[in-house]
């Protein structure tokens, strides 16, 4: 027998912005079918339509294109299993349905939610299953005149699977190993509602896996507790043979405390926890994202990846490249994973260190221009390479680093407390002058110069260079200081010195 091709599937709900927890479905998905050389599928699962967002599925598509996250086929991007929309499949997922109400393998039911929630609080801990059924309105307790006469009277209705009692389920799980239960626990799920003539999600999704050939579903933990069912419905519809390898992620966890991410940690701590920007259609409420919080997409998939999984060794900075090769799926962790959003920070750092100046500098010219700053790039770059290293965004740069582009209007009131004495207005004019004497205006040219002049002074080198400091750049801040004059350019330094003396003296 050949072996069976690779192809996985990414299959969201639009119902609104995509979690970060689903983002790493979609990278582990992605990793997996690049490493088997296999098909990453886009398949949207819009089935509920009472829950469908407008917009959802378009910020879907952007948040994986921002990521590097590309599809090989599926919504918007074609393939031969179309359409890849379940609400334009619906013709299909009917004939499965008539196909188990032939076979006597489901049933129509017309429980009303008013009927049902009456066995609810007769019955404790209800389900609709082979010992509840027989005292339901379906077509197991109804004989077809009347069911014929209901249906024909527009009385709305469901399909539910017929899950035999005593049978053993085993779920063969990549990560958690196998899985054993019997049919009792699982109740008599709803497949179809006539209301919207649509399937409910788990009959869409074994009917799409098996006609797109799906050989492996890697899905998150919750969905778990459904995986028994879809083997029975494997079953039903005699295809053993072709049913997905499954393998059940594990959360993601709140950075502290009990339970899984949500929104309400990412607001409490500051954090986003979708990719990009959303803003609710209803209600307009804006939820931040990563790509417009500053982090870069690669420090984004870097971090998920190793949120479950761990390839082992000291290293953590991997490329997309490096993670194809090393990720495998059988050793993601059982348990949940914490979300260390500090450690996504650190992330953002390192990538801000790998990447060139000229890269930094091309995205940090925008904002020093949005500051009314008409200054050429290659100034830009010069100050991206002495500062990048001092932060985590380059949003970051501008406050740390204004003052190159930007003399002080005001001098930092604490710093010239501690650094201004007595005597740094007469020593501040004195260095302007040994300045004004220097031709070569580099660091090099700068520091033997000054550094001689304060030896021969016998001046204290740490309050010269504090109160420069502060002349440049109204604080306690920056790189060193010969860095910052010979970027000023001897003019300005000067210009600077001698205004701050004047306001300070």
């Amino acid at each position: 027998m050949a072996e069976r091709r690779v192809r996985v599937r990414f299959a969201p709900s639009p119902t609104g912005p995509l979690h970060i927890g689903g983002v790493r479905t979609a990278l582990y998905n992605y990793l997996f079918a690049r490493q088997h050389g296999g098909d990453f599928i886009l398949r949207i699962e819009d089935t509920d339509s009472s829950r469908f967002v407008p917009g959802a599925e378009e910020y879907i598509l952007e948040s994986l294109r921002w990521l590097g996250l590309k599809f090989d086929e599926g919504v918007s991007f074609g393939g031969n299993f179309g359409p890849y929309r379940q609400s334009e499949r619906r013709e299909i997922y009917k004939t499965y349905v008539d196909q188990l109400l032939a076979e006597g393998k489901a049933y129509i039911a017309f429980d009303t939610p008013e009927e049902l929630e009456q066995k609810r609080s007769e019955i404790e801990n209800f389900q609709y299953d082979a010992k509840t059924r027989g005292s339901m309105r379906n077509s197991l307790t109804l004989s077809q005149p009347q069911v014929d006469g209901l249906i024909a009277d527009g009385q709305q209705y469901v399909v539910r699977f017929k899950v035999e009692p005593g049978v053993p389920v085993v779920v063969n799980d990549l990560i958690r190993g196998e899985v054993r239960v019997m049919s009792d626990i699982i109740d008599d799920k709803v497949l179809w509602k006539s209301a919207d003539e649509l399937p409910t999600y788990h009959l869409a999704n074994i009917v799409d896996d098996h006609l797109m050939e799906i050989s492996h579903v890697i899905r998150g933990e919750e969905w778990l507790p459904s995986a028994p069912l879809h083997v029975l419905l494997y079953r039903a519809f005699g295809w053993e043979d072709t049913m997905p390898a499954f393998a059940h992620l594990s959360l993601l966890l709140k950075p502290e405390g009990k339970g899984k991410l949500s929104k309400r940690d990412g607001d409490r701590l500051g954090f986003p926890v979708f990719p990009l920007e959303w803003t609710d259609p209803k209600t307009d409420e804006v939820s931040s994202g990563f790509r417009e919080s500053g982090y870069f997409p690669e420090a984004v998939v870097n971090f998920l990846a190793l949120l479950g999984w761990n390839p082992g060794g000291e290293q953590e900075i991997f490329s997309l490249e490096e993670l194809v090769k090393l990720f495998d799926v059988t050793k993601c962790q059982k348990s949940g994973a914490r979300f260390d959003y500090q450690k996504g920070i650190w992330f953002n750092h390192e990538y801000i260190l790998r990447k060139s100046n000229e890269e930094i500098a091309d995205l940090f010219a925008p904002i020093v221009a949005g500051n009314g700053v008409d200054e050429p790039l290659s100034r830009v770059r010069v100050v991206v390479a002495m500062m990048k290293d001092r932060v985590n965004f380059v949003k970051e740069l501008w406050p740390l680093c204004s003052f190159f582009f930007i003399p002080p209007a005001v001098y930092d009131e604490k710093t010239v407390r501690k650094r201004w004495k007595e005597d740094s207005a007469k020593v501040m004019g004195e260095l302007a002058e040994v300045l004004e004497g220097i031709d070569d205006f580099s660091i090099e040219g700068q520091e033997p110069v000054v550094m001689k002049w304060v030896e021969e002074k016998g001046y204290k080198l740490g309050d010269v260079m504090n109160a420069f400091r502060l002349t440049l750049v109204g604080e306690g801040k920056g790189p060193g200081m010969f860095d910052i004059s010979a970027f000023l350019g001897k003019e300005e330094t000067i210009r600077r010195m001698k205004r701050a003396i004047d306001i300070l003296q």
